[in-house]
């Protein structure tokens, strides 16, 4: 049965403690593959701890408690190094247990496991550990492709809910270009799982308001959580947006983030380039971009202090509260 607690990597929290929360971040990132690219720059570990204590600590100053690092199985999750980030910065970070959606995952072996097992992996994850390490999954994150769920995502994301159900952790979603987010949650409520123990993830992708508020009209959270990535939206987008379903009523469903990633494993492929490049490309796709620019927008555009607590504080708080019980 699920407890009233939360699992990070260096332990245990509740809702309360979770203070302004990123639900959407990677420290680190390497598509199925990367370990083979003898063209990329080697991975230099040392190097990489110290950017993202220097990332953690520069967030600490803007009021963040937690950050979310929803990174699945399949993507280059390194459990062990964020417990050490975490204890090395202060920062408390949640990681995830989960697959990829099949065209950029690693999809063999669970393509050919029974939903039953891959549930039963999820699970042995959030309540014995990763691997051996004895660090724990807090959240479950579940993708699906552009425009139509394939059989291997709709089993990964039935054996998701399925786990969702047993263990109270929250779902975290990938939708490729904004898509699918209706099929998420109909999978998930389909098993018995609220849709407000969901995240739509990359909701943002599209200018269409009318889709968002159609995700949160079903009780689902909608993830605004790509703030930087100029070549999928322009933020003047996401922030209309936004202020759109507050008007509608809708705040209270609203979640924020970036999806930056510290530090790149291999390549950032399809960018066949220096993970440097990329972030030249995109100058504002950094993990403090909302709390340097996007804040001051929704203030001039009339939004409270309370109301930005309600997004970074109270919407995640409530998201982790659904599934667990005392």
């Amino acid at each position: 049965m699920a407890l009233n607690t939360i699992q990070t990597t260096t332990g245990t929290a509740t809702p309360a403690e979770l203070g302004r929360t990123l639900v959407h971040e990677h420290v680190l990132v390497g598509y199925p593959g990367w370990e083979l690219d003898a063209r990329a720059p080697k991975f230099k570990r040392d190097e990489a701890m110290a950017r993202a204590v220097d990332q953690m600590q520069e967030l600490q100053g803007h009021g963040v408690g937690t950050f979310l690092d929803p990174c699945p199985m399949d993507l280059g999750r390194d459990p062990v190094f964020l417990a050490e980030l975490s204890q090395r910065s202060g920062m408390r970070i949640i990681c995830a247990t989960g697959m990829y959606f099949e065209a950029e995952g690693n999809t063999y072996t669970f393509r050919n496991l029974p939903v039953e097992e891959v549930t039963a992996i999820f699970v042995q994850e959030i309540e014995q550990g990763i691997g051996d390490t004895g660090i724990k999954a807090g959240v479950i994150k579940m993708a699906t492709g552009a425009n139509q769920v394939s059989e291997y995502e709709r089993k990964m994301v039935t054996a998701a809910a399925r786990a969702a159900k047993i263990t109270g952790v929250p779902l975290i979603s990938h939708t490729q270009d904004a898509t699918c987010g209706h099929d998420q949650i109909d999978i998930v409520t389909g098993e018995g799982v609220p849709a407000g123990q969901l995240l739509v993830g990359h909701s943002d992708g599209t200018p269409d308001f009318e889709y968002q508020k159609s995700l949160a009209d079903r009780g689902s959270y909608v993830g605004f959580d790509r703030f930087g990535i100029s070549m999928f939206q322009p933020d003047e987008v996401r922030v209309n947006n936004i202020m759109k379903l507050r008007d509608a009523g809708h705040l209270e469903r609203v979640m924020i983030s970036h999806d930056s990633i510290v530090c790149w494993l291999g390549r950032p492929v399809p960018y066949a380039m220096q993970f440097e490049k990329l972030l030249e490309m995109l100058p504002d796709w950094r993990s403090t971009h909302i709390f340097r620019k996007i804040l001051p927008q929704l203030r001039e555009r009339g939004m409270s202090e309370q109301e930005i607590e309600t997004i970074l504080i109270d919407n995640p708080r409530r998201w982790f509260s659904t599934g667990l019980v005392a």
